[in-house]
């Protein structure tokens, strides 16, 4: 059963309800998982995703912050969340769809801005949740399992637009990728994005501050697609939807989309 997925870190669901609906409309993904949501689960607008067909959702909210969402056209049973790192934080949803996929979506700790755990907690509370992903995937071994979402770690040199100027600069410092490298081994996970777009500068995130981003284009590969061994040859036509930066009232990231073949 082939199946197209995206994911996008929303920035505020309802304030930006309407880019939502776009999307569905136009791109009409199978799967949409959403990070930074910033609702209560019951805040979150589900009547019009519904009546785009989109009647399945699962979610974890927060008033204001955090949260995670999965809406689907397909049927979606809720199989739980993980609170790492104990922050009491939104971040951590998986859903199984009827095929036997557990996807899991994830909204990792962005991590502050200065790149030091002792004089910065944020920091500290990122390496931690990652370590503590790490130690899951070790644990209990994933299978038939895509993981999606905002893991703030831009990994490869041609995932910013400025390796050298980006060393000391928190989502893509050397502790940050090592340790998003060692949860990804964990869990014998495949970057779906890069395995079908292996060359080349690729963004999914553009800073609000600059006047023109798009002609500016200092991105980063923050949102990413991983699969199992098992399926991840399933995976291709994997895209950045940068079109959806430009959006109006947009998030300041862009979808990212793949399909599987399972």
């Amino acid at each position: 059963m082939p199946f197209t997925l995206a994911t996008w870190n929303i920035n505020s669901v309802r304030l930006r309800e309407p880019i939502v609906l776009k999307l569905l409309q136009e791109e009409a993904p199978d799967v949409l998982c959403l990070q930074e949501c910033k609702s209560p689960v019951d805040k979150i607008p589900t009547e019009g995703f519904a009546e785009l067909g989109y009647k399945h959702m699962i979610a974890r909210g927060q008033k204001g912050y955090n949260g995670v969402a999965i809406l689907s056209r397909l049927p979606l049973e809720d199989v739980g969340d993980k609170d790492f790192a104990g922050l009491g934080h939104a971040r951590h949803i998986a859903g199984r769809l009827e095929n036997g996929v557990t996807i899991h979506n994830f909204y990792v700790p962005a991590g502050g801005d200065v790149p030091d755990r002792e004089v910065n907690e944020k920091f500290g509370q990122k390496l931690d949740y990652l370590t503590e992903m790490r130690d899951w995937f070790h644990a209990d071994k994933p299978g038939k399992s895509i993981l999606v979402g905002d893991l703030n770690i831009a990994p490869r040199e041609d995932d910013v637009w400025s390796h050298k100027q980006l060393l000391k600069v928190v989502s893509h410092t050397p502790i940050e990728v090592e340790h998003l490298a060692e949860t990804q081994d964990a869990g014998g996970w495949v970057d779906i994005t890069r395995q079908d777009i292996p060359e080349g500068q690729l963004y999914s995130w553009w800073s609000y501050r600059a006047r023109d981003w798009d002609a500016a284009d200092k991105g980063r590969r923050l949102d990413h697609v991983w699969a199992t061994p098992d399926i991840s040859n399933a995976g291709h036509s994997s895209r950045v939807l940068r079109d959806a930066r430009g959006w109006e009232k947009p998030s300041d990231h862009a979808p990212v989309f793949a399909t599987f073949d399972v």
